[in-house]
């Protein structure tokens, strides 16, 4: 009463009400017959597919104005613009001799690369692995290496944007490009690439593994399983952190600061999505051994889901990064092209002989003793890297019993058709 009050003694020729109400709830309104109000019809946007793909969509407000996702970015296309036409009016002010018609504003379309078949398997099989796993939230990215076309960006909690304003705000945003994280043990493939890439090991060069603790300053670094000696295939296979350290000792600072930032670490992906993460990077000069050695195997650097998988995308593209997109046209009422986007080369990131001795390597990860061995797909050969982090706590240390898990992989392995990414928060 108070708020209706407050809108009704304003000083305004009108005001608003209530916006956006059901038919049910205007038809009830009009039957008390109450004068000096009066109903004004509005357009407003409407989801069909409810949840799919909301956090990549977004929604726009009450005022049809895009607040998040793909309805933010390219809000002035799908808008349009207002037309203007003359409007004759009589003695009375009356006006006549128009047609309606010509006064609304005409909008475009957006049309995406995402393939709808693909986002509802990818979400279903989401809340599927959070839910039985009793994690907080999920992402699942699927996209064409070869394109850098993004397939499908799943999350899982879900909301749906027509009653947007239900749910947590934190279900809103789209964590696959704007959260960053430690990445785990999928940064071992771009810490082993970087050493073939300098020339310093074959898949076949051993290392000692010190059966499983190794001792780096004050700090000691251990294994899931003990270890002697592997190979750098095996390395990556058993994800062994140990064999990591050692490895990137070889590289060494610089040259392994370099690659990973030819990966793209630390830098957007200048996916057209808003508020994306560039993620950190240190540079090397500030690390420490420990801290060299940490990076190696994931920790002590964050990246954001969309940053690994087109990383990965690079290894499953013969060594050439391609720039990640979700939007490939934008086109009139009439289905005219206005806008056209396509794939984009960003840079080699390794050479193909580099690329091609990373995707042997990657194959045995799901294969017998492999991390990822559930990945194995009969028919299929997956190239994929498992990868476990220890969350960051309220004090700024790492969590005993709190992990981010993932697998990213791409299959078919000789030439890619999808690379896959699935990050389970806790």
């Amino acid at each position: 009463r108070k708020s209706l009050y407050k809108k009704l003694a304003a000083k305004k020729m009108f005001v608003w009400s209530k916006r956006h109400v059901t038919p049910k709830e205007a038809e009830a309104v009009k039957k008390l017959q109450i004068n000096g109000i009066d109903f004004i019809i509005e357009n407003s946007r409407y989801y069909p597919n409810r949840q799919l793909a909301a956090q990549l969509l977004g929604f726009s407000g009450i005022d049809g104005r895009g607040l998040e996702g793909i309805e933010f970015i390219f809000d002035a296309y799908l808008k349009g613009s207002d037309k203007k036409t003359k409007i004759l009016k009589d003695a009375r002010g009356k006006g006549f001799d128009f047609d309606k018609t010509f006064v609304k504003s005409t909008g475009n379309n957006i049309v995406l690369t995402i393939d709808n078949t693909i986002q509802y398997i990818a979400e279903e099989a989401l809340k599927e692995a959070v839910i039985n796993f009793s994690a907080k939230s999920g992402i699942a990215i699927i996209m064409n290496p070869k394109t850098g076309a993004v397939l499908s960006m799943a999350h899982f909690p879900f909301f749906n944007p027509n009653s947007f304003k239900d749910f947590d705000r934190q279900c809103w945003r789209n964590r696959a490009v704007t959260d960053q994280f430690e990445p785990g043990s999928t940064m071992k493939i771009f810490n082993a690439a970087a050493a073939l890439e300098a020339g310093l090991c074959s898949p076949d060069s051993i290392f000692f593994c010190e059966n499983g603790a190794y001792k780096i300053g004050k700090n000691i670094v251990h294994d899931s399983h003990p270890h002697a000696w592997l190979s750098l295939q095996q390395i990556v296979k058993y994800s062994s952190n140990i064999g990591s350290v050692k490895v990137s000792e070889k590289t060494g600072k610089k040259a392994l600061y370099n690659r990973l930032r030819e990966f793209g670490f630390g830098a957007v992906t200048g996916i057209d999505l808003p508020g994306e993460t560039k993620g950190v990077l240190p540079y090397y000069k500030r690390w420490t051994e420990i801290d060299a050695g940490a990076i190696s195997f994931g920790h002590g650097v964050s990246v954001s889901a969309i940053q690994l998988i087109t990383a990965a995308g690079a290894i499953a593209n013969n060594g050439v990064m391609m720039k990640p997109y979700v939007v490939q046209a934008v086109t009139d009422q009439n289905g005219r092209i206005i806008k056209s986007f396509g794939p984009e080369r960003v840079r080699r990131v390794v050479t193909e002989k580099t690329a091609k001795t990373m995707k042997k390597i990657m194959e045995t990860v799901v294969t017998s003793g492999g991390t990822g061995i559930k990945a194995y797909i009969d028919g299929y050969p997956v190239c994929g890297k498992t990868g476990t982090s220890q969350k960051i706590d309220a004090k700024g240390k790492y969590a005993k019993d709190k992990y981010v898990a993932s697998f990213m992989g791409f299959t078919p392995a000789e030439n890619p058709a999808i690379s896959v990414l699935v990050i389970i928060d806790e």
